[in-house]
């Protein structure tokens, strides 16, 4: 048997073939699971539960499908769906994990996170996970009305990508070690929950890395995103594998 994770699909209506790719994936592979971990950024944007989506509405039933059948399913929220609660996932049959959280897979203790924590070099972000991150912050941008959050949620969008353009014409050197994790807060964490193995997303660099943490040696797994094609990383007894998953 094997277990599966993936991350950073990015769901969006403007990509229906990649909402496609993932149905097909819960349809034909998530069912022969132990079980399947979704590491946050299942959806491009998430403004609270009650917005209006049918590709989202065909995601949760389709989860719920794949959970209603024996295959349980967690999830991680991320830095686009962090307002994802517990109606959805009720909905969708979802078991809602901590950021970080620990799991013990095949006998091996591992820690999952989105990966964002991770990326301590990038201050503004690191400050503005903490504001939203809030309950506060969070009860109260609920409470508004749908337009008003989906102003937003553009306007953050747009800032944000205005940013990452201006970083990237400036030294990109620095924008690509500004935008990936820290390797010290990555080998302080591996000290601090005293494991050798991690699974997360988020940057969006697909690799296994093998690494010296705390006197030991220690594993990486960083799940790619789904913009152009599927990733999946599938662990069973013997080991894992990353592959990818074509669209065709």
């Amino acid at each position: 048997m094997t277990t599966l994770f993936i991350s950073d699909l990015h769901l969006d209506p403007s990509r229906p073939a990649i909402t496609d790719l993932f149905l097909r994936f819960l349809r034909e592979e998530a069912p022969g699971a132990d079980a399947l971990y979704i590491l946050g950024d299942l959806f491009e944007a998430w403004i609270g539960d009650d917005t209006p989506s049918a590709a989202a509405d065909a995601v949760a039933d389709a989860l719920k499908v794949l959970s209603d059948s024996g295959v349980p399913v967690f999830f991680i929220r991320g830095n686009r769906d962090f307002l994802l609660g517990e109606d959805y996932a009720r909905r969708a049959g979802l078991r809602i994990l901590p950021d970080p959280c620990m799991i013990e897979l095949y006998g091996r203790p591992v820690l999952l996170q989105h990966g964002d924590l991770l990326c301590t070099d990038d201050i503004p972000y690191q400050q503005f996970r903490a504001q939203t991150r809030d309950p506060v912050f969070q009860a109260q941008f609920l409470s508004q009305p749908l337009e008003a959050r989906i102003a937003f949620a553009q306007k953050a969008r747009d800032a944000s990508q205005a940013r990452q353009s201006e970083m990237k014409q400036g030294d990109r050197a620095q924008f690509e070690t500004v935008t990936d994790v820290a390797p010290a807060e990555v080998e302080a964490t591996y000290v601090r929950h005293g494991v050798d193995t991690m699974i997360h997303g988020h940057t969006h660099r697909p690799a296994i890395h093998t690494l010296q943490a705390g006197g030991r040696s220690c594993t990486r797994i960083v799940l790619g995103d789904w913009y152009e094609q599927g990733s999946v990383l599938r662990v069973d007894a013997n080991g894992w594998t990353l592959d990818a998953l074509s669209r065709a």
